[in-house]
């Protein structure tokens, strides 16, 4: 196989954009958000239907109630901070199927979107096609 095809198909393996974030989870899409973070940033504000799960908490037992059919897309700030890389290295090791949100929750904002908790952003909701 050529190895720029190989490089971009395992790129794509494992990172999503904020675009395709947000489409997967209008179309009820086997995915699972997980901001990164602390939760004084979670709480501050999150991308919806996110679940924090901070990477320095991350194990067997912090874990066990996830469900493993499914995709969890790990994410933090943005290209500032790790938080979503240790995640997502965190949760494969685990044996978890995972993709990390490039970009974090500034792109999340950048590309128009919506968060909630203490300080949202206004921007385009999800319309979930439950």
């Amino acid at each position: 196989m050529n190895k720029q095809i190989e490089f971009y198909e395992s790129k794509l393996a494992y990172e999503m954009d904020p675009s395709d974030l947000f489409d997967a989870l209008e179309n009820n899409e086997n995915v699972v958000v997980v901001d990164t973070r602390k939760p004084f940033g979670y709480e501050k504000e999150h991308i919806p239907t996110a679940i924090n799960l901070p990477h320095r908490e991350m194990n067997e037992e912090t874990t066990r109630g996830l469900d493993r059919s499914k995709t969890y897309v790990c994410y933090c700030d943005g290209i500032g901070c790790n938080a979503s890389t240790k995640g997502a290295l965190n949760l494969a090791r685990l044996g978890f199927k995972v993709k990390e949100l490039i970009g974090g929750i500034e792109w999340w904002k950048f590309d128009g979107y919506a968060t909630t908790g203490i300080n949202p952003t206004k921007g385009s909701e999800i319309q979930c096609a439950c």
